[in-house]
């Protein structure tokens, strides 16, 4: 995985829900190109239309809270999400995010405006708002899970340990 991840924000308040990230009536879809087209719908149904891939959603507390479905994740992995940031993420969403491949940073004092231009460097464990020029702290991500990202996700990690 790239330790540099660059991406304009889509920033969401507190308490984004799986829902909100991918709503219920989808859970029919299956083809990850579908799942793709209704990412962040019920919080923001021009979401599809004005997200280019590599972009990062910023959220407020307890991102991904609500049902464990992981067609939440999915759709955002499908939708080429660059990075998701929030002061907190539901535990279920977080583990299901990074076992995907997607990159989910907790940064508790950013300050972004929708558009800006962010950088997240992972080996200085900084978040970058271009814009501004500020510099945040992020929470390191532990090994086993930059191992998982760096992999593209568990399954692809497991099949490489197994050498399938």
């Amino acid at each position: 995985m790239e330790t540099l991840v660059r991406g304009n924000a889509f920033v969401y308040g507190a308490n984004i829900d799986t829902d909100q990230i991918y709503p219920g009536r989808f859970l029919d879809l299956t083809e990850d190109q579908d799942l793709a087209l209704h990412a962040m719908e019920g919080a923001d149904p021009e979401f599809v239309k004005n997200f280019k891939r590599g972009d990062i959603i910023v959220a407020s507390t307890n991102f991904g809270c609500g049902s464990s479905r992981e067609h939440a994740a999915t759709a955002l992995k499908a939708a080429g999400v660059g990075a998701i940031v929030a002061k907190s993420f539901a535990r279920i969403f977080y583990r299901n995010a990074i076992n995907l491949g997607i990159l989910a940073v907790v940064c508790h004092d950013l300050k972004a405006e929708r558009g800006d231009l962010l950088c997240i460097d992972l080996g200085a464990s900084t978040l970058t708002n271009t814009r501004d020029g500020l510099t945040y702290a992020i929470e390191p991500i532990s090994d086993y899970a930059m191992e998982i990202l760096e992999a593209g996700g568990i399954k692809n990690l497991l099949n490489k340990r197994m050498n399938l």
